[in-house]
């Protein structure tokens, strides 16, 4: 009888092959899920950034909101400049009123000189008038008075021989002593009086001199009247040089107060002078239509959807800022408003939008 042969159980190993299979086969389908969703979640992300991208190439509402406090390096800067013009300006209003002051002392001294060139010119034609009357009167009384003591000199010259006669006859005895003393003296009381006509003709002259001629007193009173006009001249160089300072320091105020006033349309004003935090937004020329006065503000979830009203716009300033755009990460040219928002996180978002909804929610 032949013994039977045993066949090998393959059960097994159809088992373990078939367990690989699975298992390979699930991992092949998770894989295929993984990668189809990844490709999906690319092409969503692709598709999402294109659209933003689009989005905001497009929308003319948007606004990048801006947190300026009086720390910010601009708004320390802006202050100082703000002090330093202040402080200019005290400046020049002191100086400004001490010049004024000056002016009216000046002007007044000026008037006070002037009011005595009329008493002094009065006084120099007064005593011109006086010497064309006085002076040919004392000339003829000076040419008689010269004549006269041509006379009286003859007459001296015949006294010296009757001064002599007089000693021959009290010599003789013809006289006594009394009488020839009493003839001596009026002889020298003649000679006396001669002298003394010599020194008023001397004296006539001189007067006669100051009354044809510009004399002393004239001529000082000439060199006053010459002084007092000099100065006079040199304060109203003064005076108008001053002036024109004065004009120009209150010019310089006017200037700088007309800066102050232009400086307190910027934002950093507002910081600068020591306020609360306040919330700006930077606004593109092309969005500007949407800032006017009183318009709503939102702010949104992903930048785009599902927005809330968040506050209105209270300012908008004239100067212009350049920021990045928060997007597109380039240089862009706008100005900034300021925001009035009742929730104050929204400064923080990174857009929000002026006027309504950018999408229908």
């Amino acid at each position: 009888m032949a013994t039977p042969t045993l066949e090998p159980d393959v059960k097994p190993a159809k088992k373990a092959a078939g367990r690989q299979s699975l298992h390979y086969r699930f991992i092949l389908a998770t894989y295929r899920i993984f990668a189809i969703g990844a490709l999906y979640a690319v092409l969503l992300g692709v598709i999402a950034y294109a659209f933003v991208m689009g989005f905001y190439a497009v929308n003319n509402s948007w606004a990048a909101p801006i947190i300026l406090s009086a720390t910010d390096e601009k708004s320390l800067d802006f202050r100082a400049k703000l002090i330093t013009s202040q402080q200019t300006i005290e400046d020049l209003k002191v100086d400004a009123a001490k010049m004024d002051s000056g002016l009216r002392e000046m002007r007044s001294h000026r008037d006070a000189l002037l009011a005595l060139e009329p008493p002094i010119q009065a006084a120099i034609d007064r005593e011109r008038q006086h010497d064309r009357v006085d002076g040919p009167q004392l000339t003829s009384l000076d040419s008689r008075k010269l004549a006269d003591n041509a006379q009286t000199q003859q007459v001296l010259e015949q006294l010296d021989g009757m001064q002599a006669n007089i000693q021959k006859d009290l010599a003789a005895g013809l006289i006594t002593k009394a009488d020839a003393a009493s003839q001596l003296a009026a002889l020298n009381q003649t000679a006396t009086s001669y002298t003394d006509s010599r020194i008023a003709e001397v004296l006539l002259t001189d007067t006669v001199l100051d009354k044809t001629t510009l004399g002393s007193t004239t001529l000082e009173a000439l060199e006053k009247q010459a002084e007092l006009r000099s100065e006079a001249a040199q304060l109203d160089v003064a005076i108008h040089v001053a002036d024109k300072e004065l004009t120009e320091d209150n010019r310089q105020i006017a200037r700088l107060h007309d800066a102050i006033a232009t400086a307190k349309q910027s934002p950093y004003y507002l910081n600068a002078s020591g306020q609360s935090l306040l919330n700006f937004a930077f606004v593109p020329y092309d969005n500007q239509a949407s800032a006017t006065l009183g318009s709503p503000i939102y702010d949104c979830y992903l930048n785009m959807i599902f927005c809330r009203k968040v506050g209105t716009i209270v300012t908008r300033f004239p100067g212009e800022e350049q920021v990045l755009h928060p997007i597109f990460k380039t240089q862009i040219r706008g100005f900034l408003i300021q925001m009035d928002l009742h929730r104050p996180e929204s400064a923080k978002s990174r857009t929000v939008f002026l006027g309504g909804k950018p999408l229908l929610f």
